[in-house]
């Protein structure tokens, strides 16, 4: 049931009453505010400072709708049935133990969860195809409830819209703080009445994260990183306003590119990353392949590779996300990742540390 949403107007702070939970401290993508009957959710614009994107009016399933309730799309929770778009809500699901409430996915090449994976298999889950155009007919049979889904600038949800199924848009991945991206499993908590467990969740990965930050904060050394490859004629670096620039810069890392002003991925050519990181002490690499990337696979793909420090003195470390829950896992744990560039970049500081994500690039 939708009413209305006045989106593209901030609304006002006079109906602000206490905060359900925890309070939201690090996310600045969406705020939530207990009503007389029902929880609003707003969801701040990403790309309109001030603005507001979606509200969500949840209300328990077996309340009657409270009177007067502000413009918004009503969400009957918990939820039961929902179709999920990307492989990260799923995995923030699975930390609630509420899986069972998935009734379609879409990009299952993406997902890694064996128990999912193993759902599909057995047609407890259905496939929709592609995020950008999902089955629709096989969605409506699922009768679900509400769609999981990414926002992106001027994009529509096509077909889905007309469907009178609530689109519930999770705009967590642009989060530029580790903390704020995870936070969001507390807008999952809620939505599935599991947000006691979302909020004690979350106080765990806060506290490691915090602890561990605490502990590379006064490092001697601060290795130089580059990272990432070149794609076509492009290589792209992240902003040091981002996401990944946070992490490195609580690891104790010296991030080459931490001077570039942005929170997502920077075009450069590859004259201007050699000029810069010609001599890092370590390179970072995220791919996909069949196989493990080695120095002579780096080398057939690019021959100019070699004139980095890093592959000459072979100091390059691998993440194969096809293989590797590394996409699924970092924005629930952002402290898993950061224990591992500890654990990578000062090994005194960590020296017990079992390696979950990357591994040295062998020779072939």
């Amino acid at each position: 049931m939708t009413f209305s949403c006045d989106v593209g107007q901030r609304p006002s702070s006079d109906n602000k009453t206490e905060i359900i939970g925890d309070t939201i401290r690090y996310a600045k993508g969406f705020e939530v505010w207990n009503g007389d009957g029902y929880v609003k959710i707003d969801i701040n614009d990403p790309w309109k400072k001030g603005k507001l994107l979606q509200r969500y009016l949840l209300v328990p399933r077996n309340n009657p709708i409270p009177q007067g309730l502000p413009s918004g799309t009503i969400i009957r929770t918990p939820i039961r049935k929902m179709v999920v778009y990307t492989a990260v809500h799923i995995a923030m699901l699975d930390e609630l133990g509420v899986t069972d409430e998935i009734t379609g996915v879409c990009e299952t090449r993406y997902i890694k969860d064996t128990t999912i994976n193993a759902r599909i298999e057995k047609g407890l889950i259905q496939d929709l195809g592609k995020a950008t155009s999902p089955n629709i007919e096989k969605m409506l049979t699922l009768h679900a409830e509400a769609v999981i889904a990414s926002p992106f600038e001027n994009a529509s949800y096509g077909a889905v819209e007309k469907t009178g199924i609530p689109i519930i848009e999770f705009a967590d991945y642009l989060e530029a703080d580790p903390l704020g991206r995870a936070e969001w499993i507390k807008m999952i908590g809620l939505l599935t009445g599991k947000h006691k467990l979302a909020d004690s969740l979350f106080r765990v990965t806060e506290a490691n994260y915090l602890r561990l930050k605490t502990l590379a904060a006064n490092v001697d050394y601060r290795p130089k990183l580059m990272t990432e490859m070149r794609y076509g004629n492009t290589w792209y670096v992240s902003g040091g306003d981002s996401y990944m620039a946070h992490i490195y810069k609580d690891a104790g890392i010296d991030y080459l590119f931490a001077y570039l002003q942005g929170t997502g991925g920077i075009p450069l050519s590859f004259e201007t990353v050699l000029n810069k990181a010609i001599h890092a002490d370590l390179w970072l690499i995220l791919y996909n392949r069949d196989e493990d990337m080695t120095y002579q696979a780096l080398q057939s793909d690019y021959n100019s590779y070699n004139r980095f420090d890093p592959f000459r003195n072979r100091h390059i470390y691998g993440c194969n996300v096809n293989f590797s829950p590394y996409y699924e896992e970092v924005p629930i744990h952002p402290d898993r990742l950061l224990e591992e560039l500890i654990a990578l970049c000062h090994p005194t500081l960590r020296p017990n540390h079992t390696f979950r994500y990357f591994k040295p690039i062998k020779e072939h």
